[in-house]
């Protein structure tokens, strides 16, 4: 019982320098062939937009947004991925089922 606890215990501190070194990194999700360029960071906090000036159409408003959009869901999938990546191999040792974590 008591490795158990030693063992769970060192598996928790690995999960929380994962989740800590997760946060530190960023991921750019885009879209519009790379016209729209939404940065991530691995927890999924959106920090920065970057939109090149050809992407910027006055007469064409809706698409832009739906670019900025479409580059934000794509950072957020890809944040969500880098998660799965860095915590997944940990997941095993807690016993969870995958999706879990």
């Amino acid at each position: 019982m008591n490795q158990m606890l030693q063992q769970a215990q060192a598996l928790q501190r690995k999960l929380a320098k994962a989740q800590e070194e997760i946060a530190q990194l960023e991921v750019t999700g885009s879209a519009g062939g790379g016209t729209v360029n939404a940065v991530v960071t691995g927890t999924g906090d959106l920090t920065r937009i970057e939109i090149a000036p050809e992407a910027v159409d006055p007469d064409d408003v809706e698409m832009l947004q739906d670019l900025v959009v479409a580059a934000v869901n794509d950072g957020l999938r890809r944040a969500r991925e880098l998660e799965q990546d860095k915590l997944g191999s940990l997941a095993g040792g807690l016993g969870l089922p995958p999706g879990m974590i």
